[in-house]
């Protein structure tokens, strides 16, 4: 096992390269959304497994830690998540070839219990700080106006700091260059890199040697810190944890053709987003606090808002709406030599994809 770590470490590069194609190469796979797909499902699911190792194999490099205490939430919850997630279709289709189709909302309904849990507790763990891609991806860059916990408490500031990043003054001069220049490479980075790159990121932050002054905000620092905007930013974030558990719940007592799981997932998500929206504003005068997103939380509250676009692809709507327009643009192009037939497959992809992956994407 040492040797293939070490192998992994040495040929990274080479290693994403192979996965890709790989991943890649199982959408080609025959018969995948057919009824016997249980085989073709295994094999993506130990890919992604193995892609998920591969990664957290590379973010732990022993050359990389730091010499020290190992934080409390030192615990894969990345791993743990990203293999749940390339479980739980392997998981939906088994249970639909052994249990039916009525059953196997009982077993996907585990599995979205099981993924809550965890993020919860990352989420508490890391401070109550926004999951990024679903607590895939660790959220370790620091606020733009952090500096301390003397000054902080998990990213809202406390009255009577003045001081942004390396102790600098944001209100000087040369405080503001230096900040804005910052935001403008975070911005640059977190725009050109890849989600395997950013989850890496977080190797700098462990070189860092602890500090002792350094302590993880609690639930009740947070609401006595921020009071009504804090409750509503933990709010958005748990709405967001447990709405495709919600759904899935729903979809289990109503059927998966009813319209009302898909407003009441419509409804949670609009609310996360909207709780999150709010309390990022800023207020009128600057006397009342506000929550400040990093980088990479802007682009995570900007993904979210893309994701929205799925519920196009979610039952009843796509029946009804969807899938008629897909079928139509299929027959027109039917005549078209090679386009009409990429455009025949691409429809079946998406026909056979949206059957397995609507209801939990967005998490």
């Amino acid at each position: 096992m040492e040797s293939y770590k070490k192998w992994v470490r040495r040929n990274k590069d080479y290693v994403h390269s192979l996965e890709s194609l790989a991943n890649g190469l199982t959408w080609l796979l025959p018969e995948r959304f057919s009824a016997s797909e249980i085989g073709p499902e295994a094999v993506t699911a130990i890919l992604g497994i193995i892609t998920a190792i591969n990664e957290h194999i590379i973010d732990t490099t022993p050359t990389q830690m730091h010499v020290g205490p190992m934080e409390p939430n030192s615990f894969p919850y990345s791993l743990c998540i990203s293999a749940i997630k390339d479980l739980e279709t392997l998981v939906e289709v088994a249970a639909q070839h052994y249990f039916g189709d009525n059953k196997k909302w009982n077993f996907i309904a585990v599995t979205e219990a099981t993924k809550v849990l965890v993020r919860l507790i990352l989420f508490r763990n890391s401070g109550y700080k926004m999951l990024l891609h679903g607590g895939e991806t660790p959220n370790i860059e620091k606020h733009s106006d952090f500096s301390s916990s003397q000054h902080n408490v998990g990213g809202f500031p406390k009255p009577g700091s003045r001081h942004g990043p390396n102790g600098l003054n944001p209100w000087n001069l040369e405080g503001r260059a230096l900040s804005a220049l910052s935001r403008f490479g975070e911005n640059a980075r977190m725009s050109s890199d890849p989600v395997w790159l950013r989850r890496g990121e977080h190797l700098q932050a462990i070189m860092e040697p602890p500090s002792s002054a350094i302590e993880r905000p609690t639930l009740s620092m947070i609401l006595s810190e921020k009071g009504v905007q804090g409750a509503l930013f933990l709010m958005g974030e748990v709405l967001f944890i447990i709405r495709p558990l919600i759904y899935v719940l729903f979809i289990r007592k109503y059927g998966i053709r009813s319209w009302i799981p898909w407003f009441v997932s419509l409804a949670v998500d609009a609310g996360g987003v909207g709780f999150l929206t709010q309390v990022t504003k800023s207020r009128d005068g600057g006397k009342e606090q506000h929550y400040h997103l990093t980088a990479s939380e802007q682009d995570e509250l900007k993904r979210r808002k893309l994701l929205w676009a799925l519920y196009l692809m979610r039952d009843p709507f796509f029946t009804k709406y969807t899938r008629q327009r897909l079928q139509s643009t299929e027959k027109l192009l039917e005549p078209v030599p090679i386009i009409g037939l990429l455009t025949a497959k691409i429809v079946e992809l998406v026909v056979g994809a949206q059957t397995r992956y609507t209801y939990m994407s967005g998490s």
